[in-house]
């Protein structure tokens, strides 16, 4: 199929862009990398008036790392990332997640902001950026506003910014010492979205004992789900098998209305969220056993 007939405009500065947005308004859509608006458009899901094509802003396009975080600019490819010795060395996490997205074309277009904002509940960057508890920073006609994970993805397809703002940056917060981190997932077939996944991170204390945890679930729900109640029952616990495979049964309880379709029961979805739970657990409590730095 074809798109839709829009006009396009490709603006070279962030407030140009900001202001084209607060005068197209709901009829104006941001081009970042494409790998999924384009196929909207094509499928006339998608029917804007005019696309504003964000790749030639300059400086949207950065990874600076600080001794508490890493920040993104929203432009920032998804390869670019994944190629980067210093998030691999700083914040594994963000580098092994990669290898889940897709296929490296997908990735060589692809940008962190644009899934992000994107929002597909079965998507792995909103996992993570649930998980390391990140910070969104936008610029709309008001001036600049952080948005805190837990409020910025709201329903399916849907996060709490506005028409006219747009993303910049996107902050993800270094793990402590003694951290670990998983993926798992399973899909159809390698570079599909998820039927269900896992993201968990787990941080050890002087004793051994797990100090903090992170349970995020994706591909069962309209966004990241949280496990909260199964985190709180981890700590102070000595990871081990009975923890992790009690964390896992409390972390479906999160699950209100998992999400069923041709793919996936919710049954299935709900089991297999359990099950990456505990391996997730599992992997991370051994990765941060054998650190001593931040991973």
């Amino acid at each position: 199929m074809k798109p839709p007939v829009f006009d396009y405009v490709a603006p070279t500065a962030v407030e140009e862009a900001v202001a084209l947005l607060g005068e197209h308004d709901f009829d104006a859509k941001i081009l970042a990398g494409g790998q999924s608006l384009m196929p909207l458009l094509n499928m006339r899901l998608a029917r804007p008036s005019i696309l504003i094509d964000v790749a030639r802003i300059p400086d949207l396009d950065f990874i600076r790392v600080d001794d508490s975080a890493v920040s993104i600019g929203a432009m920032t490819r998804q390869r670019t990332l994944e190629l980067s010795a210093e998030v691999r060395e700083r914040l594994g996490l963000l580098h092994d997640v990669m290898h889940f997205i897709a296929h490296p074309q997908n990735r060589n277009q692809g940008t962190v902001g644009g899934s992000l904002v994107h929002a597909d509940p079965a998507a792995e960057l909103p996992a993570v950026a649930a998980a390391l508890g990140a910070t969104f920073r936008t610029l709309g006609p008001d001036g600049e506003r952080d948005i805190a994970v837990d409020d910025f993805f709201v329903t399916y397809l849907t996060t709490s910014m506005e028409p006219a703002e747009l993303l910049t940056e996107i902050r993800f917060p270094l793990l402590p010492a003694r951290s670990g981190h998983s993926v798992q997932e399973v899909a159809r077939r390698h570079g599909d979205y998820a039927l269900a996944g896992v993201v968990a991170t787990v941080t050890l204390d002087d004793a051994g004992r797990i100090g903090d945890s992170r349970i995020v679930m994706f591909g069962v729900g309209d966004r990241p789900m949280r496990a909260v109640d199964a985190e709180q029952s981890l700590l102070g616990e000595t990871p081990g098998e009975p923890v992790f495979a009690a964390a896992a049964l409390k972390s479906i309880e999160a699950l209100d209305e998992p999400l069923s379709d041709v793919h996936a029961t919710a049954q299935y979805r709900t089991d297999l969220a359990r099950v990456l739970t505990r391996r997730a657990l599992t992997e991370a409590a051994v990765r941060a056993a054998g650190q001593g730095s931040a991973q």
